[in-house]
């Protein structure tokens, strides 16, 4: 009979807790990332073939709305037009013999949203992402792997930043 007791006395010290922060936390607005509920079933990615950025993006877009992928034409419910994506490097500081020492890695992405007439349900819209980098002279292997590390992380962040921007999109925002 003790055993029996102690068994639920431990099930109930363990499920309180967890109920009651699973309460609280569902009322504050917290949500664990799931799927994305987006406004149209389908879209289009007017994005140059085998590029990073988009085959992350159509990655996303599959596994993480409900949204398909389809190829631009009268099945897109909306067509993401990349405008324009640009990576740059730029020396943020230089040592006394004029080494670059730290620099500013970005990525500009330039997009917009349309319908099937072509009508703006997001305007052109630019993100920018950057992240700052340590290097020295010595370490000039490690330091291209870094760069393509955090290209692939500010990649994500775009990737991740434009789906936001996608979700927000209201039906018919654009009624023209």
């Amino acid at each position: 009979m003790w055993s029996c007791n102690r068994r639920i006395a431990a099930i109930v010290l363990v499920l309180v807790p967890a109920l009651l922060a699973l309460a609280t936390s569902s009322g504050c607005g917290f949500q664990l990332r799931g799927t994305r509920h987006l406004a149209f079933s389908t879209i289009a990615l007017k994005i140059p073939p085998n590029t990073p950025f988009g085959t992350e993006l159509a990655r996303s877009i599959r596994v993480g709305t409900n949204t398909r992928v389809v190829p631009a034409g009268p099945k897109a419910e909306a067509v993401f037009d990349l405008l324009g994506d640009t990576k740059d490097k730029e020396v943020l500081t230089m040592d006394a013999q004029g080494n670059a020492i730290q620099y500013t890695l970005s990525d500009t992405l330039r997009f917009r949203l349309v319908d099937p007439k072509g009508h703006e349900l997001i305007e052109p819209t630019t993100i920018r992402v950057q992240r700052v980098m340590s290097s020295s002279d010595t370490q000039t292997i490690s330091k291209e792997t870094e760069d393509a590390l955090l290209y692939r992380d500010m990649q994500s962040d775009l990737v991740q930043q434009v789906l936001d921007r996608i979700a927000a999109v209201k039906p018919n925002a654009n009624p023209h």
